[in-house]
């Protein structure tokens, strides 16, 4: 399948990508953490979006799942980028944001919390492709605390892209 003209600015996305970072903030201790990211599509002008985390224990080996989010990233004109995500922990954000080259910054524009999820309020995410590996930054403001460094990781290529159906 052939991807739609528009994703062109992120095509250099698509497929499947894993790899290692770092995650803290001043409501949890720092740890390691494994990630696997994937993005695919289906024809349409958007890339669908999966990720999910596991904490790491000294030696590399998988303790715990972490977090998971998934969503759509839809290229607007001009390099412009909007993308909606989910979280299973009551969130729902809307990032908003610019292409450059091999490189995306994003903002939060809404974000949206049922009663029983954890106080955010704002998000910044940077990913950037260098030397073949998708790397990135998210900064989160959350619990009382504004917006600093959360997560950043290094991701390999393993795959490439399969069609969604």
């Amino acid at each position: 399948m052939d991807v739609h003209p528009d994703l062109e600015p992120i095509a250099f996305l698509l497929g499947r990508w894993e790899g290692a970072g770092v995650v803290g903030y001043p409501t949890m201790e720092s740890a390691n953490f494994g990630q696997e990211v994937v993005f695919g599509h289906n024809g349409k002008p958007f890339l669908t979006y999966n990720s999910r985390t596991w904490l790491l224990d000294g030696e590399g080996n998988k303790v715990r799942p972490l977090s998971t989010e998934s969503g759509f990233w839809r290229i607007q004109p001009e390099r412009q980028i909007e993308v909606c995500l989910a979280h299973p922990t009551g969130i729902v954000e809307i990032y908003l944001g610019e292409v450059v080259f091999h490189k995306i910054e994003l903002r939060t524009d809404v974000v949206a919390r049922t009663d029983t999820a954890k106080e955010y309020s704002a998000g910044h995410r940077l990913y950037g492709l260098v030397n073949g590996n998708l790397m990135y930054a998210y900064d989160m403001a959350a619990m009382g605390h504004p917006l600093q460094s959360h997560t950043s990781a290094e991701l390999k290529k393993v795959a490439d892209f399969t069609p969604d159906e």
